[in-house]
C-alpha cells in the first residue's frame, strides 16, 4: 500500500496527469507529429500514439455457412413454434371450455323452464276446469281473482277461448291483465330469456 499524498504532491500529480490526458487528445485527434512530440516531453517513458487502424469490410458469408446456421436452429425454432401452437390450443380450449359451460347452464334453465311449464299446465286438472266451465262467468271471475295466478291462468288456458274470454272482461282490470300476460307466456313456445 502506498503512503499518503501531501495535498501538494496530490495537486502537482492531478496536474501532471490533466497535462498527460490533454496532450494525449491532441496527438489522437490533432493527428500531427508536434503532439507526439509534446507527449514525449511530458511522459517520456510513454509509447507514441498508435494510427487508427483501418476498418476492413469482412466478406460476406458465403452460403453453406448460412445454411449450417440454419440448420443447427432450426430444431429450436420447430420446437418453439410447437410450443406457441400448444399455447394458442391450451387457450382456444379454454375458451371452448367456457362457451360450453354457459351453454350447459342455459339448457338447464330451459329445462327447469320447460318443467315449470308443465307443472303450471298440469295444475288445472280437468275436473276444476269442468267446474270453473259450469259455473257463470262473472261468479267465474270473482273466485279465479282469489285464486293463485298461475293456477287462474292454466284454468283460464284449459277452458273454452269464449268462455275464458267472457271471465276475463268481468275481472278487475288488473287482475285480468296479469293473468293475460301468464297466459302469454305460457303459450310461448321459445325460451323466455
Amino acid at each position: 500500500m502506498m503512503p499518503p499524498l501531501s495535498p501538494h504532491k496530490r495537486r502537482s500529480s492531478r496536474v501532471t496527469l490533466f497535462a498527460a490526458v490533454a496532450l494525449g487528445a491532441m496527438s489522437v485527434f490533432g493527428g500531427g507529429a508536434h503532439g507526439e512530440d509534446a507527449v514525449r516531453q511530458v511522459m517520456p517513458a510513454a509509447q507514441p500514439a498508435v494510427a487508427p487502424q483501418q476498418l476492413t469490410r469482412e466478406k460476406a458469408p458465403d452460403q453453406s455457412e448460412i445454411e449450417r446456421f440454419c440448420s443447427n436452429i432450426a430444431d429450436a425454432a420447430r420446437d418453439r413454434r410447437y410450443a406457441l401452437q400448444a399455447e394458442e390450443l391450451k387457450q382456444l380450449q379454454a375458451g371452448i371450455d367456457e362457451r360450453m359451460k354457459a351453454l350447459d347452464e342455459k339448457k338447464a334453465e330451459y329445462e327447469t323452464w320447460l318443467k315449470r311449464r308443465e307443472v303450471f299446465l298440469a295444475r288445472a286438472e280437468d275436473g276444476v276446469v269442468k267446474i270453473y266451465a259450469g259455473m257463470k262467468p262473472d261468479a267465474a271471475a270473482e273466485r279465479l281473482a282469489i285464486v293463485n295466478a298461475d293456477l287462474a291462468a292454466a284454468i283460464l288456458m284449459k277452458l273454452d277461448s269464449r268462455k275464458a274470454s267472457v271471465i276475463l272482461n268481468e275481472m278487475d282490470q288488473k287482475a285480468a291483465a296479469a293473468l293475460t300476460g301468464i297466459m302469454a307466456s305460457a303459450a310461448r313456445r321459445v325460451d323466455p330469456s
